[in-house]
This record gives C-alpha cells, sequence and structure tokens, in this order.
C-alpha cells in the first residue's frame, strides 16, 4: 500500500500506526478520536507545505488489552512504524508502553488522563490532571465548597482522580464522604444511585467511561422520577469524562444542569476553532460530533507533520527535538509541547450541558504549564478566599 502511494503522489511515504478502538465499550469516544487523526492526515497528504504523505495503518483493539499489545506489536515489527497515534484508556497506553519504549518509538497519546507519568516515548496531548482535575476543584470550592461523593470506573484513571480529589479536599477542610468504583462495562449502578440518594450528598463526582457511564446517568434519572432530591438542582453534577459525542448518544434530558471539565468544547470561541468545526463537519456531517479527544487526535497529526517536516524524517529523536520547537494554534487555543515531560500546555475550561450542548462559563486566561506529578501545585490555594 505505501509503494501505490509514493507512486500516486511522487512524495516519500512514512507509516503512521492509528490505535483507537472504535467498537466494544468505548468504540463512540474511539470514533471521534479516528476522525479527527484521520481527517489531520488527509488535510496534511493534500497541502503543499509538506515533501511527504502520512500513510495511516488503522487498527480497532475492541476495548480488549490484548489485541492492543498484539495490534501495536505488529505494527512496530512488521509494519515498521516508528509514530503510533492511539489509546483511550490509561489501561491500554500502560499496555503497549513497554513495547513501544523497546522499539524506541513514539506514542502520541491523544487522551486526557490521570498523570503520574512520563515517558520519552510518549507524547501527552491530553490534559493532565492540573489542566483539568485541580481548574474544576479550585473552581467548586469557591463557589460551592462541601464534600463530595465520587462514582467512577475501577480503574486507574478513577483511582488517581480519588486520591487526587481527596487529597485536595483534606487540603480544604472537606472530605470524600464516598468512593464506589464500578468495573468497566459494569452497568448494575442503581444501588449507588439509592445510596446517593440517601446520603444527599452536596457534590457529585462522575469518572465512569462507557456503558458505566451512560447507565449511571439514564438511572439517575429514572430514580429522579420518585425522588425530589435528585430531581432538583441541590446536588452539583460534575464530570471529567462527558463529551459531545456522548451527550448525543445519552441524550440531553439525562445530562441537562452536568458540570464538565475539559480542554476543549465545542463552543470555544476562537477563528482556529470555528474552521476546526466546519471542517470536521464537512467531512463527516452529522455522523460526528467531535469532542476534546477528536481535537487532540488532530493537534497530533498536525504536530507529528510539521516536526518531519522541519526535522526531514521520521526519527525519534529528531522528530521529538523539532516538537519542542513548535507551537500551534490549534482549536483549543496556542498548544506546544513541554521538553520537560513530553505534555502538553493547555487552557481549562468548564462547560455546563443545557439543552443538548456543552456551553462554556469559564476558562483559564492563558495555557497552563503541565504538571503530570503535581509537583508545584500548593493545593492550600484551591480553597475559598485563595487569590
Amino acid at each position: 500500500m505505501a509503494s501505490e502511494r509514493q507512486m500516486e503522489s511522487g512524495k516519500p511515504v512514512i507509516p503512521v500506526g492509528i490505535l483507537y478502538s472504535v467498537s466494544g465499550e468505548y468504540g463512540v469516544i474511539g470514533r471521534e478520536m479516528l476522525n479527527g487523526i484521520m481527517m489531520s492526515i488527509e488535510q496534511i497528504n493534500a497541502s503543499a507545505e509538506f515533501d511527504f504523505t502520512l500513510a495511516p495503518i488503522v487498527r480497532d483493539p475492541g476495548g480488549v488489552l490484548d489485541r492492543y499489545h498484539d495490534h501495536c506489536h505488529d505494527l512496530l515489527y512488521r509494519h515498521g512504524v516508528k509514530h503510533i497515534v492511539g489509546c483511550y484508556t490509561s489501561a491500554s497506553r500502560k499496555v503497549i508502553l513497554p513495547l513501544i519504549e523497546g522499539a524506541n518509538a513514539l506514542l502520541w497519546h491523544s487522551a486526557r488522563y490521570e498523570g503520574f507519568e512520563s515517558s520519552n516515548n510518549v507524547i501527552y496531548l491530553g490534559a493532565a490532571p492540573n489542566q483539568h482535575v485541580l481548574p474544576m476543584l479550585a473552581w467548586l470550592l469557591r463557589q460551592h465548597p462541601g464534600d463530595i461523593y465520587h462514582v467512577g470506573s475501577n480503574y486507574v484513571w478513577s483511582w488517581e482522580i480519588d486520591r487526587i480529589t481527596g487529597e485536595a479536599l483534606a487540603a480544604t477542610g472537606h472530605r470524600l464522604t464516598a468512593s464506589r468504583l464500578v468495573n468497566l462495562g459494569d452497568t448494575a449502578v442503581e444501588g449507588i444511585i439509592r445510596d446517593i440518594a440517601e446520603r444527599r450528598p452536596k457534590v457529585v463526582l462522575v469518572t465512569l467511561v462507557g456503558q458505566s457511564a451512560y447507565r449511571f446517568y439514564h438511572a439517575w434519572r429514572e430514580a429522579a422520577e420518585d425522588d425530589p432530591y435528585l430531581a432538583s438542582d441541590t446536588a452539583i453534577k460534575l464530570s471529567l469524562t462527558l463529551c459531545e459525542a456522548e451527550v448525543s448518544l445519552v441524550g440531553k434530558a439525562a445530562l441537562e444542569g452536568y458540570l464538565v471539565s475539559s480542554a476543549w468544547f465545542q463552543t470555544v470561541h476562537n477563528d482556529a476553532n470555528q474552521r476546526f468545526l466546519e471542517q470536521y463537519r464537512t467531512r463527516f456531517g452529522d455522523a460526528g460530533s467531535p469532542s476534546v479527544d477528536s481535537v487532540a487526535a488532530w493537534t497530533a497529526g498536525q504536530f507529528l507533520a510539521r516536526a518531519v517536516q522541519r526535522c526531514g524524517g521520521e526519527q525519534v529523536e529528531a522528530v521529538r527535538a523539532a516538537l519542542w520547537c513548535d507551537e500551534l494554534d490549534s482549536p483549543a487555543g496556542r498548544v506546544r509541547i513541554d521538553p520537560d515531560n513530553n505534555h502538553a500546555w493547555l487552557t481549562p475550561h468548564l462547560a455546563r450541558c443545557h439543552d443538548g450542548r456543552l456551553e462554556v462559563f469559564w476558562e483559564g486566561d492563558q495555557p497552563i504549564k503541565p504538571d503530570p506529578w503535581l509537583t508545584w501545585v500548593d493545593l492550600d490555594a484551591l480553597g475559598p478566599g485563595a487569590s
């Protein structure tokens, strides 16, 4: 396939592995991520700015960890790729990371994640905790201080968010009143809803993913028909995972009023975002609803191509060095990669789900330096009265 592409375009061909689950537990998000990187590659290949062609080799692990490993191994050693764009869950990233590092390849990881990792062989395009978790908690503790009830999926993402949230609350005199974690794919959440109704927490934080999350939203709405507390605005509902594609899937009625923290929403106002949305809708029509993960995947393709063009090849060390010198005017604002930890500088945003839209109501003044290890964070500054 590569030789055919080279003959057609007259340009050298660089294979790029694409590893997103477009089927399985979180296939809806995987599809939007795939859309993002494929649109980016199409734009790169159509541009006279680049003297090479990117040839995507797409694999669908279906959310199965063993398949991530097998597909990654195949991409690295049978197809000889040096760059792989992919992974949504941290579990999948950690499965393939030894392969990536062993082959001295580069994983372009586009998803938001829990932090506490920094690999020389990973470019982290998604938000680190100080760019999406802590901005949300800071706003919450100043506007609605109180304890938090946490419900999440039982894997490393929710484990770390639970720990970070607990430590942040403790620094301000509040606490996690409960941490309820369910296995990935488990939809038996009715007992958790009953527990929330009995405890009547002021804030409920949701870090569920996939089908577990979708069932939780619907189960809450069903239970609210017989429970005034659940039906009211008394409980502030927060999500660190909800995105536009899932709002369309779940339905606006079950998600009305949810507050969401992210590095991007469709309602971000800047020229680059308007261009991106127009291009996305032209390319995918009503079948797609881009999310922050779509934008990060698109951004990965742009950064990769610009770095390859700048350094004149696909070798990992040269691409990485060229990447550190770049800055992109992206749909999410100005983005650059920090040479200290390979994470992106990103601007935090908060949105409220209203009538099926995630409407931005707060955003940071500027991109935040990524701090995946929370080395520089002053948790005491999160509470009421902090400047």
